[in-house]
C-alpha cells in the first residue's frame, strides 16, 4: 500500500518550468523537455490553443506549465497554472464520483440498491431494478445520451423524460459510456443528501479540500481566466466562454451529474492526490481507504470501467503504453483528461481547450497517449 503523502502548498511543491534557460541546472526541466516540444508542436498544429500540464509524484508535483494562448490569436491571454477551464465530463470523476463515494460512506445507500429506491420515478418502463452500480459502471441500459438542445425542453422535463426512457439493453449485459446515467447520478445525490449537487460538492469536497477554483457556473469576475471553448453555430450562435460546453448541462442550468465543472490544473491535482492518498487530504480522512480502492479498480474482464473511472485498457490507450495496467483516469469531451498510475505514486494533468473554434478538431487523441509516454519515459530515464 502506498504511503499516505500530504499536499503542502502548491507554490512550495510546484517546479516552474516556465522558461528554457540555458544556465539552469535544473534537471526536472532537462529530463522533461520532450513535453516541451511536443505540447509546443501541437500548438503549432493547431490541435489546441493552449495547455496546461501537470505531473504529480510522490506527493509532489514535479512538472507544472502553461502553453500558448487562450485561442489561436497571439493577442489573446496567456495560458498560465491559473488558467480555468471547462473540463466537461472530468465532471463525472472529480465530482459526481466523489460525492457517490462519500454518500455510500455516510451509509446513505448501498451500491446494489435500485435507483428506484431514491427515485421512484426512475422505475418507469421497466428501470426498476437498475441499480447504482450499474449507473456508475455505465451498464445500466440507458442510452448514451439524447439531443434535449433540439426539443425546448425545460430541465425538469429533461429529468422527467429520462426517468420515462425506456432502456436500449438489458442492464448489465453490456457497456455504453452514458451521459444520461450520469445525470441520473448528480440527481441521486442531490435527493439522499437534501442538497443541490453543486451546494453538495461545494460543502463536501471542495471547501474541505481548499479547491477555491473549482465550481459549477463560475462567476463573471473570472471569466478573464477563464479559456473559450467551442463557437456554437448549431444552438447557441455564439461563442461559448464562461458558461458550461456541453448542452444538457446548460439545459439543466449549468449543475449536472455528467458535466459543467470548471476547474484549474492544481486544484485537480488535490483530489488526485487525496485519491492516491487512499480517501486523505492533509491528515483528515474525507474518504475510507476500501471505498476508494473499490471505486478505482476494472470491476470486470467485459470492460474497461471501474465505479465511475475508467481503466487502462491493453490497447489504444490515451494513457499511453507505459502506464501500469492497474492505473485510472478519465477524459472531458473539451480537450481534458487526468490519469493516475498508483503503482508510481503518479498522476498527470492534462487540460486544453481543444474543442476551440470546433469540436471537428480531433489532434488532441493522438496527442494523449504520447504525452503519456514521454512523462514516464522522463521519470523512469531519470
Amino acid at each position: 500500500m502506498l504511503k499516505p503523502v500530504l499536499i503542502l502548498p502548491l507554490l512550495a511543491l510546484s517546479i516552474c518550468c516556465t522558461s528554457h534557460q540555458s544556465e539552469s541546472k535544473n534537471p526536472v526541466r532537462n529530463i522533461f523537455e520532450t513535453i516541451d516540444f511536443l505540447i509546443t508542436d501541437a500548438i503549432k498544429d493547431s490541435a489546441f490553443p493552449g495547455a496546461v500540464v501537470l505531473v504529480s509524484k510522490d506527493g509532489k508535483i514535479i512538472y507544472e506549465k502553461g502553453f500558448g494562448h487562450f485561442t489561436y490569436e497571439t493577442s489573446s491571454a496567456s495560458v498560465t497554472n491559473k488558467t480555468i477551464y471547462d473540463i466537461a465530463s472530468l465532471t463525472k470523476a472529480i465530482a459526481t464520483t466523489t460525492a457517490v463515494m462519500i454518500c455510500l460512506d455516510k451509509n446513505l445507500f448501498e451500491l446494489d440498491d435500485p435507483v428506484s429506491k431514491y427515485i421512484p420515478e426512475f422505475a418507469q418502463n421497466g428501470k426498476a431494478n437498475i441499480t447504482i452500480k450499474n449507473l456508475l459502471l455505465h451498464n445500466s441500459g440507458l442510452p448514451a445520451w439524447k439531443k434535449y438542445y433540439s426539443l425546448n425542453l425545460s430541465a425538469e422535463e429533461i429529468i422527467n423524460d429520462i426517468n420515462k426512457l425506456k432502456t436500449d439493453y438489458e442492464p448489465g449485459s453490456k457497456t455504453v459510456y452514458s451521459d444520461l446515467g450520469s445525470i441520473v447520478l448528480g440527481k441521486l445525490v442531490e435527493k439522499v443528501s437534501g442538497k443541490p449537487l453543486n451546494e453538495f460538492c461545494k460543502e463536501e469536497i471542495f471547501q474541505p479540500m481548499n479547491m477555491a477554483e473549482t465550481f459549477f457556473n463560475p462567476p463573471d469576475s473570472l471569466k478573464y481566466r477563464i479559456a473559450p471553448t467551442e463557437f456554437d453555430n448549431y444552438w447557441r450562435m455564439k461563442q461559448i466562454h464562461g458558461e458550461v460546453h456541453d448542452e444538457m448541462a446548460s439545459l439543466l442550468g449549468g449543475v449536472a451529474g455528467h458535466a459543467g465543472i470548471f476547474s484549474t490544473a492544481p486544484d485537480i491535482a488535490k483530489l488526485l492526490q487525496m485519491i492516491l492518498n487512499k480517501g486523505t487530504y492533509n491528515g483528515k480522512q474525507l474518504i475510507k481507504p476500501e471505498t476508494v480502492e473499490l471505486f478505482t479498480k476494472k470491476f470486470s474482464e467485459n470492460s474497461t470501467r471501474a465505479l465511475g473511472w475508467d481503466t487502462k485498457s491493453e490497447t489504444r490507450s490515451s494513457a499511453g503504453n507505459y502506464f501500469d495496467k492497474t492505473s485510472f483516469g478519465h477524459l472531458g469531451f473539451t480537450g481534458t483528461s487526468v490519469w493516475i498510475d498508483p503503482t508510481r505514486n503518479l498522476f498527470v494533468v492534462f487540460l486544453t481547450n481543444r474543442v476551440y473554434p470546433s469540436r471537428d478538431n480531433k489532434r488532441i487523441f493522438s496527442i494523449r497517449p504520447k504525452l503519456h509516454d514521454a512523462v514516464i519515459r522522463a521519470i523512469d530515464e531519470d
